[in-house]
């Protein structure tokens, strides 16, 4: 695996964005947004995960440096930034994604506040083949409807912040407009696919995912 820095410009200022990229390959490419916790080491290893699938794995960073500490910290961080300040940074990573390798597509994938903006990106941004948005919030339905990007959304059923009534919404929006949204749920709690947090990881859930996903890019990259 080789990791590199990409430098991404946005209306805000400046940011990077972590790349990891397979020894060989990788012509396939997954945009991966942060937890509420910043661009963490965490985030780091699951890009590499990607890379050891063969994909090229980048991940913005939207804090622009910064990291929580404690989820107070992170509840801050998550609120101060803006819905479209976070999908300017997307949308510039994609940009500078296909400048470099001239990728027609990409898939994006995200956990939690990074799952509520991989599904507004795969809504509201070009340039986006799949989207996998693990327990991420559910935008209104007006932001719904526009939504064209194949999408498996990942939830837990006892989660109580995206609960069944939040997935609920969803499903019957997709359900409403026709969109290309399949829902899978699993038995866990929010952020089951966290494995720095033994209190919610659950690992079933968790590797089961991940083939799901993994197999996803790879047929609609």
């Amino acid at each position: 695996m080789r990791t590199e820095t990409l430098d991404i410009q946005t209306a805000n200022g400046p940011t990077t964005a972590y790349v990891a990229k397979p020894d060989e390959g990788g012509d396939k490419t997954v945009i991966l947004i942060q937890e509420w916790w910043g661009l963490n080491d965490h985030i780091k290893d699951i890009a590499g995960r990607y890379a050891a699938e063969g994909f090229t794995a980048i991940a913005p960073d939207l804090y622009r440096g910064k990291l929580a500490a404690d989820p107070d910290e992170a509840s801050k961080m998550m609120h101060g930034l803006s819905i479209k300040d976070g999908l300017d940074t997307i949308k510039n990573t994609i940009e500078a994604v296909r400048a470099v390798n001239g990728a027609a597509k990409v898939g994006i994938t995200g956990y939690c506040m990074g799952g509520t903006f991989a599904l507004r990106a795969a809504c509201e941004l070009g340039g986006i083949g799949a989207a996998a948005p693990f327990y991420g919030d559910i935008p209104d339905e007006d932001v719904l409807k526009k939504l064209r990007t194949p999408t498996i959304f990942i939830s837990g059923t006892r989660d109580a912040w995206i609960n069944p009534e939040k997935v609920a919404y969803l499903e019957n929006a997709a359900a409403k407009y026709d969109l290309p949204v399949q829902s899978v749920k699993y038995d866990a709690d929010h952020a089951f696919f966290n494995d720095t947090r033994p209190e919610v990881y659950d690992k079933t859930s968790a590797e089961d995912a991940w083939a799901l996903v993994t197999r996803f890019f790879n047929e609609n990259l």
